[in-house]
């Protein structure tokens, strides 16, 4: 029998409430809580991970900054950008932190080949690159055996806020999005056709949550 995996589909929403809503998920958690994909964006905001240094930080301007948990540099979310945060046991799936974070690269590149585009892997610097830029980034923190966090795929958006710091730590890093490579989707389609291809990555029968936030870390 596949696994399931409950995706909820919650829009725009600010970040802090989701991440917190993320933490008691993880701390709450038990054998009957499965495993969840949450697909959203957040309005403009930086975020720094355990290892962001604020050198990388260069002109925030008005956007807020917040200093998080999951792993990483700085990075950047705002509209136009799919956030799709992962909520795994990974024992119970028996997967490891890398298998984890292969697999969900992998999702992106067998979404963007179908497409006709080649998304690539750099080594010692997780995420997706497209001819150079990046177009996908990665963070994850592992609380209890479970991961957190996730992943960023520019759709349509406005890039500029990019310019404003060193995206992933990296002074000389361009980032582009779906719309630049000629792939016309809505934030929902791109949400589809990832979630999609996750679930064939990783055996998950994918199953509607709703627009809801889980309460009391319950499914």
């Amino acid at each position: 029998m596949p696994r399931v995996l409950t995706v909820r589909r919650l829009g725009l929403c600010d970040y802090e409430p989701v991440r917190q809503a993320m933490r008691d998920y993880t701390e709450l958690r038990d054998s009957t809580c499965g495993d969840e994909i949450w697909l959203l964006e957040h309005p403009p905001i930086f975020t720094l991970g355990r290892a962001g240094a604020r050198e990388h930080l260069l002109a925030p301007g008005d956007i807020p900054v917040l200093r998080v948990e999951r792993g990483g540099q700085v990075t950047y979310h705002g509209p136009g950008q799919l956030v799709m945060y992962v909520l795994f046991d990974l024992h119970a799936a028996g997967l490891s932190v890398r298998q984890l974070v292969q697999g969900l690269e992998q999702a992106v590149i067998d979404m963007l080949a179908v497409e006709g585009i080649q998304g690539e892997r750099r080594s010692g610097a997780p995420g997706i690159y497209v001819a150079g830029s990046k177009v996908a980034a990665l963070g994850l923190r592992i609380r209890r055996g479970c991961s957190y966090h996730g992943l960023a795929l520019n759709v349509a958006m406005d890039l500029e806020p990019y310019q404003r710091i060193h995206p992933c730590g990296y002074s000389d890093l361009e980032v582009t999005q779906l719309r630049d490579l000629d792939i016309d989707w809505s934030l929902a389609q791109a949400g589809e056709a990832l979630a999609q291809s996750l679930a064939a990555n990783f055996a998950y029968e994918l199953r509607d949550g709703g627009q809801m936030l889980p309460v009391q870390g319950a499914a």
